[in-house]
């Protein structure tokens, strides 16, 4: 009987643009983790998950689908254990989804002494999304932020990392108590958006990732009925930019050290219940984790 082990780690994210709509989709990375353990045997033949902290409303279908591929991309017959546990609120708009699939697949190239090339490891997780319908689109996007850090831009149709950047920055979250789950979400009103869309995306591609996040969060909030008071607010603080994170709830800010204490304030008078959580820009990948 062979019996292995291996841990993994990947960072949640926040958006730049939202892909729902056109496809074309820009995310970065944040500062919270989440870390797998992957136990594997030979003399088993499932895949079991657990999500520490969360045992009844953790779905572990994910990191077990994730598992599955890993060992069937290197065509491995192991059962065994796969268990996350986090920083990062769960269905937030933060990439928990992503970033437990990418520490689950880092966790078993560690278990099973095997490596991948950065995308086509990512593109084990966005299948791993696909096939459990967890996302409408594989959230390529937010996995490419997730893995391999910094600023991404991506083509999620053709499974394409258009650009990658590395940006030092403060991010403020605010993350709301209540859970939005991405593969709930009005997908014909967010495609009446899409020309704009392109629009904040040709931003993105040029740099502007401030103004691009902007503009996504007015034209998603208004498409999925999500509150834009905290955007205004972000605004009125002088952040330029700040956005709704995926499909919400949390919206995230680039900010500079002289507002967020400003934003902190208008955030809280808000009076959402939830959590406002200071972290960074992570542009460090996760992929190296395991060598």
């Amino acid at each position: 009987m062979v019996e292995l082990s291996g841990r993994g780690h990947a960072n949640g994210a926040g958006t730049i643009i939202n892909a729902i709509s056109t496809w074309k989709g820009s995310a970065f990375s944040i500062d919270m983790e989440t870390k797998a353990k992957v136990e594997l045997s030979s003399s088993d033949n499932n895949i079991i998950g657990m999500i520490e902290g969360y045992p009844e409303e953790g779905n572990t279908c994910l990191i077990e689908r994730t598992v599955q591929l890993v060992l069937n991309h290197f065509n491995l017959d192991y059962g065994g254990t796969v268990t996350t546990n986090t920083e990062i609120p769960l269905a937030s708009g933060l990439k928990s989804s992503s970033a437990a699939s990418n520490a689950a697949i880092i966790a078993t190239l560690n278990a099973i002494n095997e490596v991948m090339e950065p995308i086509e490891a990512i593109k084990i997780g966005v299948q791993a999304a696909k096939d459990t319908n967890i996302s409408i689109t594989g959230a390529f996007d937010d996995a490419c932020a997730s893995m391999l850090g910094g600023v991404v831009i991506t083509d999620n149709y053709r499974l394409e990392l258009v650009k990658r950047d590395e940006v030092e920055m403060d991010v403020l979250v605010l993350a709301p108590h209540k859970k939005a789950y991405s593969a709930q979400t009005d997908v014909a009103r967010s495609k009446l958006i899409a020309p704009w869309v392109d629009i904040a995306y040709s931003h993105a591609l040029n740099g502007n990732y401030k103004t691009a996040m902007t503009l996504n969060g007015f034209l998603y909030c208004n498409a999925l009925k999500c509150d834009t008071e905290p955007l205004f607010k972000a605004l009125e603080a002088g952040v330029q930019g700040v956005t709704l994170s995926g499909t919400g709830p949390s919206y995230v800010a680039l900010v500079e050290k002289n507002n967020t204490n400003k934003l902190k304030k208008s955030w809280t008078d808000l009076g959402i219940k939830g959590n406002i959580i200071e972290t960074k820009l992570n542009n460090k990948s996760s992929i190296n984790y395991y060598r």
